[in-house]
């Protein structure tokens, strides 16, 4: 299992109040012309992808409002999505229900992450994780930020990235299963979804290995019990 090879306590949480540049500056200092922030999405919901995200800028070019996307509204987040894309090294990696259900859901996580720095145009030469665990694949020296999308701002350039792209998946998979109301509460346990769930049965989007989705399950005993 990874674990951090460095975690910095520097900035504590309560005097980071929104995110800098400060770690990629001390990661140029020390000689990474480039700094790649990572942040994963959706190790939460019972249904649906985890998407993480690795966004690299050239610099201080990158734009200002950057911050955690769980603060930021709908509006803001789409805004900066495009912004990010148009001035970043951005990579996307997607861990589907089905590795998640075969993994758990920590190591897929941890395999997208790698996968997302693998993805990217250049090769970093230092790595920004949100979390306290690093993945198992990594390039270059790396450390791990707890709080780090509201700390770091390649971190929160990542954690737009990809809640604005597991949220546009998620719309896609709602308008194709409508009775589940996916494209509101994209798949996390909210009142709405567990009443779905209790209706309809689970459907090929929901995480098998998720306690509310397998005890849904175990009556029918089969995994052709899935909804297709």
């Amino acid at each position: 299992m990874a674990r951090p090879r460095q975690t910095d306590s520097l900035l504590p949480l309560d005097e980071a109040p929104s995110p800098t540049d400060f770690f990629e500056r001390r990661a140029r200092k020390r000689g990474a012309e480039w700094v790649a922030g990572v942040d994963e999405v959706g190790r939460g919901p019972l249904a649906g992808p985890v998407v993480v995200a690795a966004v690299m800028f050239d610099g201080r070019k990158f734009p200002k409002g950057l911050n955690d996307s769980k603060v930021l509204t709908r509006a803001d987040r789409e805004g900066l999505y495009e912004k990010i894309m148009a001035r970043g090294i951005v990579s996307v990696a997607v861990a589907s229900r089905e590795r998640i259900d075969r993994m758990n859901i920590l190591r897929a996580s941890l395999w997208a992450m790698s996968q997302a720095l693998r993805g990217l145009a250049r090769t970093p030469q230092h790595v920004l994780v949100d979390g306290n665990m690093l993945p198992p694949w990594l390039p270059c020296p790396a450390e791990a930020l707890i709080g780090g999308d509201g700390r770091s701002v390649s971190i929160a350039a990542a954690s737009i990235v990809a809640k604005v792209t597991r949220d546009r998946l998620m719309g896609n998979v709602g308008e194709a299963f409508p009775d589940y109301g996916f494209g509101s509460h994209m798949g996390y346990s909210t009142p709405a979804h567990f009443a779905a769930l209790e209706s309809h049965g689970p459907c090929i989007h929901h995480r098998r290995s998720f306690a509310p989705v397998r005890l849904q399950l175990e009556p029918a005993g089969e995994p052709e019990a899935l909804l297709i």
